[in-house]
């Protein structure tokens, strides 16, 4: 896909990230994970941080001190509170790679479940507790354990497998803005194609360039530091495929819980 694994779109407020780490896959996995996430922090007692993330809509394998879980396909923005000491190793899944570890991703929508992977738990663990080790060097050994797992786990992408990866691909391109540009694009039929959103991702085509283009307003409007209250959202709800101002400003408070202006003044520490 060729995406920046260093960049912070869905994270709505990058500055409160504890120590954070996305770490691109070997390229022989590359067809069935997006990226790995590495999250580490050390708080003060008493001291909490709250992360809210509009999350890609996808997948992930997720090795923290308590177990491995898979995370299915998130619907709304999410949000964690950390405390005390702590990390996790996760990888974002690419379509292809679903099937094989989640059958029903649909079933599973803003939920998790216990990954039955012990041998894998231990040695992550182990790996990113060893202090002897530098940090890079116990994130790189996590990543080549997980990496080990998922080859033996999930096999290579098929032909189904690399349509929906080119669909992904093809759903994050912000000039996209409608289901029935897709079909064209990929030269497939919208049935194949909603079956194959059913199949590996677990949500529907439209709810999907719905999320895309939510994460896009946030980014912009994280960068937007020198607009005033109101200026450029009418201009950025039709650039996103938006009928007018007042469906952008519904939609993007339905999903974050706050208008685009709210959002905007919050980010730049005036709300």
């Amino acid at each position: 896909m060729g995406e920046d694994p260093t960049n912070r779109r869905g994270v709505l407020y990058p500055e409160r990230l504890p120590t954070f780490h996305r770490i691109a896959p070997p390229p022989e996995l590359a067809d069935r994970v997006r990226w790995f996430w590495i999250p580490e922090w050390s708080l003060p007692a008493g001291v909490e941080s709250r992360q809210e993330i509009l999350p890609f809509p996808a997948c992930n394998l997720v090795v923290e001190p308590a177990g491995v879980t898979i995370v299915g396909p998130p619907t709304r923005r999410s949000e964690r509170v950390l405390t005390g000491s702590g990390w996790a190793v996760g990888a974002l899944l690419r379509p292809a790679a679903v099937p094989a570890l989640l059958p029903d991703p649909a079933a599973l929508r803003d939920a998790a479940a216990p990954a039955s992977a012990a041998l894998l738990h231990a040695a992550v663990t182990t790996a990113m507790e060893a202090r002897a080790q530098t940090d890079d060097a116990r994130r790189a050994d996590a990543v080549a354990l997980v990496s080990a797992w998922l080859a033996s786990a999930v096999p290579p992408a098929d032909a189904a497998g690399r349509l929906a990866n080119a669909l992904a691909d093809a759903l994050a391109d912000p000039t996209l803005t409608r289901t029935d540009q897709l079909p064209a694009r990929l030269h497939a039929s919208a049935r194949t194609l909603q079956r194959t959103a059913q199949r590996c991702f677990g949500l529907s085509l439209h709810s999907m360039i719905r999320r895309r283009r939510l994460q896009e307003a946030a980014e912009r409007l994280r960068h937007d530091g020198a607009a005033g209250p109101g200026s450029g959202l009418a201009a950025l709800a039709t650039e996103l495929g938006y009928a007018d101002h007042a469906h952008f400003a519904t939609e993007f408070r339905a999903v974050l819980g706050l208008t685009p202006s709210e959002y905007r003044a919050r980010v730049r520490g005036v709300g």
